[in-house]
């Protein structure tokens, strides 16, 4: 899993349906409706806090990594 930025997170899950709601210090919250995400705003973002925003989207590492334009 290569690591990535908050922005190129963001962009991807945006590419999956989910819409910023809110924005408090350096944290984003994100919603598709079904799913509640937060994502930091760190370069890079860990690799454990990467994969765990992925679960909680209900994305695969494959699908997410299609998002960000990275295999």
């Amino acid at each position: 899993m290569p690591s990535a930025s908050w922005q190129k997170v963001i962009k991807a899950l945006t590419k999956a349906g989910f819409k910023v709601v809110r924005q408090k210090g350096s944290h984003i919250f994100l919603t598709d409706g079904k799913h509640k995400l937060t994502v930091p705003r760190h370069n890079p973002i860990k690799k454990g806090t990467l994969l765990s925003i992925i679960q909680q989207a209900g994305l695969t590492r494959e699908e997410f990594l299609e998002l960000i334009g990275t295999q």
